[in-house]
């Protein structure tokens, strides 16, 4: 069964004490399974974003030790800044992140909040998902009068907490409030402006917001709220949905911003709220600067935002990971007051740094000694796969070169596309470098198996063959990528950038050292397998995309040599 991951992000109300801050964020290592991915201190809102993962019931108990350790050294009777709050752990929030549904990360929410209860004695709320009633979902609306608002709220019986002591007691005082939520992947993201007015960044706020601003009648600033029927105040709604935002000046920068929860990046993203930001503002007399991520962002947004910019710059878009990340980050101006590390800030790559080192991770030089070394492993497959990449990897080279190329303007849509293409096989091709050492590593572990009763025989024997079946698919997968990876180097020769002729010559004959070294794994591998009709099966695909190469290879062999 695949692993169930969510992932809490607590805001704690202290954001200037790393003693108090390191303390707290720091209990939760000590709960075996958690990984603490991100600790993020604000100063001027006294409020820091702690970020850690794990298996929903790890999650729990390392949230459980997090909020009253806050509850033991925050007092919030003594606590100012410029962020709304109500609590020493002001809130909770639980994420899905993998193999877990929304309805059950509602529960766990749930078994937290009761727990702080019950055990702490702490009050609090369910919002978002986990609210208990349509009036509890908005956060906002939870937080309203703060923590100065407590003891008016907790007397009111529409405010009854969700757990927790019903009333404000001496316990309240010093803790606050926790709000509990289940929610979607949230971007805390704010945008920098050139101005010291709050007043300002809170009309672009409301420009864009999804809530907008409220009607009024007459003068748009002091008028007479205007009401519905019903008497509500009537809202003129802002350009973006998904997106809750309000200005603020922040003291450390000595700027204004516009503080942005984007709620659901599928709907609105950080490029499309970054660049509405600078429209209102460019419009009101005033610039966009920068941005400011708070927490943790996931690849894809990053990815997204660049391919974003990319376009707009009429740029190929097939261009790596790296490079895009760094785009994105001069695009959105998240350098703009502190330096940012991508290796610290993009929730994958905080991941995979805590995971064992991949192949793929290692130098040219130490991937060459590895080989090199008495280690059976990485073989034959595993450098068949990574001559692909090298292949692959020059033909998309040539994609960009020719998107760039000036004159070609007109074209280099058609170009990047054959860059995004090439990306891909690259990517398959990489993935496989490392899969084919763990598909050998899974037969010696079949090897490896007991085998001193009937049924421990039966069981080694039924896992040495699954494991010799999926070393035998892997070099298959191998062998299928780099032949159709060839249509890369093929369509650049024909069409690309002619000075870089030779460099889709020499990838298609990587790509042909490829499949013929794939090819081989397949058979001695499948030798091996005593189910005869997968066998023949695999060994029959694999000779024909063996003599497809050959022939592919000898075409663009017959174009480059035409041209050159």
């Amino acid at each position: 069964m695949n692993r169930q991951l969510i992932e809490c992000v607590p805001n704690i109300s202290e954001g200037r004490d790393m003693q108090k801050i390191n303390a707290i964020a720091n209990i939760v290592k000590t709960v075996e399974g958690v990984q603490l991915l991100d600790v993020d201190p604000g100063k001027a809102t006294n409020r820091t974003v702690i970020t850690f993962v794990g298996e929903p019931q790890q999650v729990i108990d390392a949230a459980f030790l997090l909020i009253k350790k806050a509850a033991e050294l925050i007092d919030m009777s003594s606590h100012t800044g410029a962020h709304p709050r109500f609590g020493a752990t002001d809130v909770c929030p639980l994420v899905p992140i993998a193999n877990i549904s929304m309805e059950e990360t509602v529960r766990y929410a749930h078994q937290l909040g009761k727990r702080v209860g019950d055990e702490l004695g702490i009050s609090g709320y369910f919002y978002e998902n986990a609210a208990t009633s349509k009036e509890r979902k908005n956060l906002a609306t939870v937080r309203s009068g703060e923590y100065e608002g407590l003891k008016d709220k907790l007397s009111n019986t529409l405010w009854k907490p969700d757990f927790g002591p019903e009333k404000f007691n001496k316990s309240t005082i010093s803790s606050g409030v926790t709000a509990i939520s289940a929610r979607d992947f949230l971007i805390a993201y704010n945008v920098n402006l050139n101005t010291t007015s709050s007043r300002r960044a809170n009309a672009i706020a409301f420009d864009v917001r999804e809530a907008g601003r409220v009607k009024r009648i007459g003068n748009p600033i002091t008028g007479k709220k205007a009401l519905d029927k019903n008497g509500e105040p009537i809202r003129i709604p802002g350009k973006l949905k998904a997106v809750k935002g309000i200005g603020w000046y922040i003291e450390e920068y000595g700027i204004a911003q516009i503080s942005y929860n984007l709620t659901n990046i599928s709907i609105t993203s950080m490029h499309e709220a970054f660049d509405e930001s600078d429209k209102a503002a460019t419009k009101r007399g005033l610039r966009v600067t920068g941005s400011e991520l708070v927490g943790l962002v996931p690849l894809k947004a990053m990815l997204d935002a660049a391919d974003y910019f990319l376009k707009k710059q009429q740029r190929s878009i097939g261009i790596s990971e790296s490079e895009k990340i760094k785009i994105a980050v001069k695009s959105l101006g998240l350098d703009d007051l502190k330096p940012f590390n991508p290796q610290e800030r993009i929730i994958e790559y905080v991941m995979n740094s805590k995971a064992s080192k991949k192949l793929i991770d290692f130098s040219v030089k130490d991937f060459a000694e590895e080989t090199a070394s008495e280690s059976m492993a990485p073989g034959g497959g595993s450098i068949a796969a990574y001559v692909g990449t090298l292949g692959v990897s020059l033909g998309t080279m040539v994609a960009n070169l020719s998107a760039h190329k000036p004159g070609w303007d007109d074209q280099w849509e058609y170009f990047s596309d054959w860059a995004e293409k090439g990306q891909k096989y690259k990517n398959e091709l990489l993935f496989l470098v490392d899969e084919d050492t763990n598909a050998f590593n899974k037969i010696i572990d079949g090897f490896r198996l007991p085998k001193t009763t009937e049924e421990e025989i039966i069981i080694r024997k039924k896992a040495i063959e699954d494991a010799t079946k999926y070393a035998t698919e892997i070099p298959f997968k191998v062998m299928e990528t780099a032949c159709n990876s060839m249509e890369v180097m093929l369509e650049m020769a024909k069409n690309g950038l002619q000075n870089s002729l030779s460099d889709a010559g020499v990838g298609a004959l990587c790509a042909r050292t490829a499949v013929i070294g794939a090819y081989f794994n397949v058979r001695i591998n499948a030798k091996d397998i005593k189910d005869s009709v997968f066998a023949e099966k695999i060994l029959f695909d694999a000779k024909n995309i063996y003599e497809k190469a050959i022939a592919l290879e000898q075409e663009m062999m017959a174009i480059v040599d035409a041209k050159i």
